[in-house]
């Protein structure tokens, strides 16, 4: 599947976000109208594009509630775990300002292979990112709404060295997509 393309789209802003470590472990809820516009957006890309009308999402409502809408105008809407943000462990949830600055300094020092609040390090999400096939899926060409970090993994880990936290871009914005190589 050389010229097979991914369409990865990042999940509409969710609420309650601001200022906390939100990863795998914080189900945070997407107002329902950013849901389906961002549902009504995807569906638009594949009428134009003739694709399949199946999308993967990650578990967490931020992502699955997109597909949720895709399920109910007659799309198959998979759910997979290997699509989810990077857990942050016992961070997870927290306001940024009540972690420990000596525990971010430390994630920041070995950034690639510390595992911030005792959860997953970036190395085994670039792994997770990079492992994510299509051949999960039933076409060729796939779409599925993610998370920021789970799209930069993927991205990085197609072309980059072991990142340091210096290197580390910011997140796509949310609802973008990104197209790349599946």
């Amino acid at each position: 599947m050389a010229d097979a393309l991914l369409r990865a789209w990042r999940h509409p802003r969710p609420e309650g976000a601001t200022g906390r470590c939100i990863g795998a472990g914080t189900d945070l809820p997407v107002h329902w109208r950013r849901a389906k516009r961002l549902a009504r957006r995807i569906q638009q890309q594949a009428r134009r594009e003739r694709l399949a009308h199946c999308v993967h999402t990650s578990p967490l409502r931020r992502c699955a509630d997109v597909g949720r809408w895709l399920r109910r105008w007659g799309w198959r809407h998979v759910r997979d775990h290997a699509l989810l943000e990077l857990d942050f462990g016992a961070w997870d949830g927290q306001p940024w300002i009540s972690i420990a600055k000596a525990e971010v300094d430390a994630w920041v020092a070995e950034f690639a292979s510390h595992h911030p609040g005792g959860g997953e390090s970036l190395l085994q999400l670039l792994q997770r990112a990079a492992a994510w096939s299509p051949a999960q899926a039933a076409t060729r060409d796939v779409i599925v709404v993610t998370h920021g970090g789970w799209m930069l993994a993927r991205r990085w880990g197609m072309a980059q060295a072991v990142p340091s936290a210096a290197t580390w871009p910011g997140p796509p914005a949310y609802g973008a997509l990104w197209s790349m190589p599946a």
